[in-house]
Parts: structure tokens; sequence; C-alpha cells
């Protein structure tokens, strides 16, 4: 079974590791780096997870997928189009997504996250794979009411990067092939998204090779892959949850 890494607090300490079943063996170092397993082992029922990465910056992709750019009529992109979340919007599993104070339609996209393990510039996309850490489970959310209100000026970063609008986790999961994912979003346990991984426009490797050539990506940053159809509105009150099976189920109330 590919490595499962996680980010947990137990009696006020922080600190990662890996899961092992219903069990975190701890570890010690830079999760990217050199580290080691230590003696101690958790229950997971002891500690509370949390997002599984700190990331430097989350770059998120527009228009990436096949099915729902071809449902808005939108030409394929001759390259990567991306926006940049803040990393104040970064939170972990069962953490609260908080409805701005100015209000508006607040919708979630069901996304998989590609983890940066090795500072990445400028490389090949047959080398792209040596500077991939893993995988996570991501919720892209967007307040899109505030996206083209100002028609000189499209607001991605602002829309993209509220306080709690990245939901990250439950774990880094390493050794997957991606192309053989798919990500299922659930609304108060309501099936709204369904797709496979193998329908970007640009796949993994190249998505990375691309993005590389443009800045420098660090370990611990995230790749946002974009999303597909079945998106949709949440309401306060309800319950959004991002499934990709070899990584888990990454659910957050919304408030």
């Amino acid at each position: 079974m590919a490595a499962r890494w996680v980010r947990f607090e137990h009696r006020g300490h922080r600190g990662f590791g890996t899961l092992r079943g219903d069990l975190i063996q701890v570890c010690t170092g830079d999760m990217f780096g050199a580290c080691e397993p230590t003696d101690a082992v958790l229950p997971l029922a002891a500690a509370r997870l949390l997002m599984p990465v700190n990331p430097g910056k989350v770059l998120g992709l527009w228009n990436n997928f096949h099915a729902l750019g071809d449902k808005l009529g939108l030409a394929a992109p001759a390259e990567p189009l991306y926006f940049i979340k803040a990393s104040n919007a970064c939170i972990g599993p069962e953490q609260a997504i908080h409805q701005p104070a100015c209000g508006g339609k607040v919708v979630y996209e069901g996304e998989l996250g590609i983890v940066i393990g090795r500072t990445c510039r400028d490389v090949a996309p047959e080398r792209a794979q040596e500077h991939i850490f893993g995988y996570t489970c991501a919720n892209d959310v967007t307040l899109t009411d505030i996206l083209h209100r100002d028609p000189s000026f499209p607001q991605w970063v602002r829309a993209k990067g509220f306080d709690t609008f990245c939901p990250l986790g439950p774990v880094i999961a390493c050794g997957l092939a991606p192309e053989a994912l798919r990500v299922r979003t659930l609304l108060d346990g309501v099936l709204r998204q369904d797709y496979p991984i193998s329908d970007m426009r640009f796949p993994v490797e190249r998505l990375v090779s691309l993005i590389s050539r443009d800045m420098t990506l660090f370990p611990g940053d995230v790749i946002l892959c974009g999303t597909s159809l079945g998106v949709g509105s949440m309401k306060p009150g309800s319950r959004v949850e991002v499934q990709i099976a070899g990584i888990g189920s990454l659910g957050n109330p919304f408030e």
C-alpha cells in the first residue's frame, strides 16, 4: 500500500507521520526531507487531523477538464490557465468553511491536489514525477458573485482566497497513478461530482512541467488540478465531502 502521510494534533502537540490503518506512526524530521519513524504510535481516533501540508502557495487550474470545458463552450487552452489561492485559505478536515462577510454565492469544486516534494524549476515532463511528493483531496471553494462584478478586473484572487476557502486532506498519498483516479464530491450526502482525472486537458506531469517553467515550485506547494461537471452552491448548514479512492474523504461543514 502507498504511504499516506498526515499532520495531526494530540494533547496540544503537533506532529506528522504515516497512517497505518487506524494508527499513526509518528515521525520526526522533515516530511519532505530527512525524516525517521519514532517509537511513538497513536490511535487515529485520539488525534485531530490537520491539513496535511502547509503550502507556501496554492495554484488552481481553470478549464482543465474536457467535459466541463465542452459544456461551457470554452476553447481548449494552449497552455495552463491558473490562479493563486492565498495560504490563509487553507484548512484541514472537519474545519468549517465560512461564508464571507460580504455574502454571495459560494460554490464547492472537488479537485485532486498535487503536492510538490522537491524544488522544481523548468523540469521536463518525464522528470516531473521525481518532484511530486503525493496527492491529496481539495475543495477549491469560490465566491462566484464577485468574479466578474467589475468588468475591468476579474477578481480571481479575491473570489478564491477568502479565509477557509481551500480545504485540504485528509492525507497525502504517495505512489498513486493519478490517471486512474476519480474525484467524487458529495453535498449533504448526495453525489454531485464523479469524474475521472484522465479527462484532464493537461495531465499531471505536463502540468507540473509547464508551471515550473513560469515559477519555481517548492516542497509543500500545491497545484489544484481543476474541476469538472457538477459544481454547485452551498448553503449555511450544509456539508461537502471530496472523496478520492486511495486518498480518503475530505469533509467540511459550511457555516
